[in-house]
């Protein structure tokens, strides 16, 4: 692996790579409080789809840890507000909301004679699986993926979908992973992906340090390269996928599946099962999270635009399905309609 982008520490808090220093520097920091892991979700220390679940689930475990010797009630109803805290930083990625239900049902399932150290262990253990399966999922999306990627593929890619957004190998970096590891020749085109340059900053960081090509391009760049040709296929992350098969991902992945779609490229979305949020009919009922006008009117903090002109910061795009070749998911190259998704249906 490229880098481990979430752990546990020997004193039990939550240890992430703080992504805002990233490339110019890899900070470990650890999060003491649920609290603290809220923050870091809302000001992007940490994110990806997956892994912001993941460390929702942990962060439930660090915020109630000093509740231990606490009585029972008291100890769920501090789960109860860690819940609402934690469910409340991003609003569009479905795997946060799946992994907060799951880690509640498993503190209000416990045997009601139960204390709090008891419950608190059950959390522990809960997250800890939410993590290695999520691990397991990457390595499966990978293997799925896999045959879509012959030696000598040229693709193109979004935003920052590898180990630096869940818990293990990535999703759309997965294939690209297995891909390398099996000898064949890649290279990889990675949009920069304005406004806050996951692309640049994070896809091509993680490339590098496993040594596959990459060429890092502007967002506009990729109509150009598939025009010349030079683009085999565009594989990308996702943050929710709807019943239909339309799914939000980084803003910028609507035009590249049109673009794609007009030059005739295979356009993929690789995501784990538990991205599916079957309950939603279509792409019209996904919330996409709006963020500061800051973010799209500097870059790494200098002004780029006049302090008066206003911004627009959706974070998400809707995809619809009819421009997606096939989902790689954790179950095989899949097409929607999508029902039951792991057991959430």
């Amino acid at each position: 692996m490229p880098v481990q982008a979430i752990a546990w520490s020997p004193s039990g808090a939550v240890r992430i790579v703080d992504q805002r220093a990233l490339p110019e520097a890899k900070i470990e920091r650890d999060l003491e409080s649920g609290e603290a892991v809220a923050e870091a979700i809302r000001t992007l220390q940490l994110r990806g789809a997956p892994l912001i679940g993941i460390a929702a689930a942990m962060g439930l475990v660090a915020g109630t840890r000093e509740l231990r010797a606490a009585p029972r009630e008291r100890f769920l109803a501090r789960v109860d507000e860690l819940v609402r805290l934690l469910g409340a930083t991003r609003p569009t990625a479905v795997n946060l909301r799946w992994a907060l239900d799951r880690m509640a049902r498993v503190a209000r399932g416990t045997p009601g004679t139960w204390g709090g150290a008891a419950v608190w262990e059950r959390l522990q253990a809960e997250a800890t699986a939410i993590w290695e399966e999520d691990r397991a999922m990457c390595r499966r999306i990978g293997e799925a993926g896999l045959p879509l990627l012959p030696d000598g593929a040229k693709v193109l890619t979004h935003c920052n979908a590898g180990a630096l957004a869940t818990g293990g190998i990535g999703t759309a970096l997965a294939p690209i992973y297995l891909a390398h590891e099996a000898g064949r020749r890649l290279h990889v085109f990675v949009d920069e992906t304005r406004p806050v340059l996951q692309g640049a900053r994070l896809t091509a960081w993680e490339l590098v340090h496993a040594g596959i090509p990459c060429t890092v391009i502007a967002d506009a760049v990729a109509g150009l390269l598939m025009r010349q040709a030079r683009v085999d296929l565009v594989i990308v992350g996702a943050d929710r996928i709807a019943a239909n098969g339309d799914f939000a991902n980084k803003i910028g992945t609507y035009s590249l599946a049109v673009l794609a779609r007009h030059h005739g490229v295979p356009f993929y979305c690789a995501a784990p099962s538990t991205t599916i949020d079957p309950a939603l009919a279509d792409g019209d009922g996904i919330p996409i999270e709006q963020r500061g006008p800051e973010e799209v009117k500097t870059v790494a903090g200098r002004p780029v635009a006049p302090a008066a002109a206003a911004a627009l910061n959706p974070a998400f795009d809707v995809t619809p399905a009819r421009y997606v070749s096939g989902f790689v998911t954790d179950r095989g190259l899949e097409q929607p309609p999508f029902g039951d998704a792991a057991g959430r249906g």
